[in-house]
C-alpha cells in the first residue's frame, strides 16, 4: 500500500473513533501530516467540517458546539495549538467547558522540518504549566484513546489534548 493508502487507512480510523464517541463537528486548520485527515472530515457524511482562519476560531467555534449539545473536535497542528493558550485558559477553563483538541506533535525526534523543532522543544512543558490533560496518540491501537479523551473532557468540564505522531498519521506505528 502506498503512502496515501496508509493515511486513508488511518484517517478513516480516527474518523471512526470520533464518530464512535460522539463527535460530529470538526474544526480544523490546514497540517501537511493531518491532510489526508482533514480531507477524510471533510467528505464523510457523519462530520460537518469547518474550515477556519484562525486556530482560536476553532477553540470558539467548538466551544458553542458544546452548549448546542454538539460533540466536536479541533483539530491543528502543534504551533497553532501554542497560540491558543490564551483562548483557552481564558474561555475553556473560566467558563468550564469541555474541550477536545486534536494536534500533531511536530518537532519531535524523526521530524525532519527544522522550523518545528521549536516545538519539540516547548510543547509538552506549556501543556504542562496550564496543567490540559495530554494523551499521546503514538501507535495505532492508541487510536481508541480519542473516546477516552473526549469523556474526560467533559467529565472535569475542561479541555484535554490528543497529540498525534507523524507515524501515527503516516501508518508506520
Amino acid at each position: 500500500m502506498d503512502e496515501d493508502g496508509k493515511n486513508d487507512v488511518i484517517a478513516a480510523t480516527i474518523a471512526d473513533a470520533a464518530a464512535d464517541c460522539g463527535i460530529s463537528l470538526v474544526a480544523s486548520l490546514p497540517d501537511g501530516w493531518i491532510t489526508s485527515l482533514i480531507r477524510r472530515f471533510e467528505t464523510d457524511a457523519r462530520f460537518r467540517h469547518v474550515a477556519v482562519n484562525r486556530e482560536e476560531s476553532a477553540i470558539g467555534l467548538r466551544s458553542g458546539a458544546f452548549f448546542s449539545g454538539i460533540g466536536a473536535l479541533a483539530l491543528m497542528g502543534a504551533s497553532g495549538f501554542l497560540t491558543c493558550i490564551y483562548a483557552i485558559t481564558k474561555i475553556n477553563y473560566t467558563y468550564q467547558i469541555p474541550l477536545l483538541i486534536g494536534i500533531t506533535l511536530r518537532g519531535r525526534p524523526g521530524d525532519p522540518a527544522k522550523f518545528h523543532q521549536s516545538n519539540g522543544l516547548y510543547l509538552e512543558p506549556v501543556i504542562r504549566a496550564i496543567d490540559i490533560p495530554f494523551v499521546a496518540i503514538e501507535r495505532g491501537a492508541d487510536i481508541a484513546r480519542l473516546a477516552t479523551a473526549f469523556r474526560h473532557s467533559r467529565v472535569m468540564a475542561r479541555p484535554v489534548v490528543v497529540g498525534f505522531t507523524r507515524e501515527v498519521l503516516h501508518g508506520e506505528a
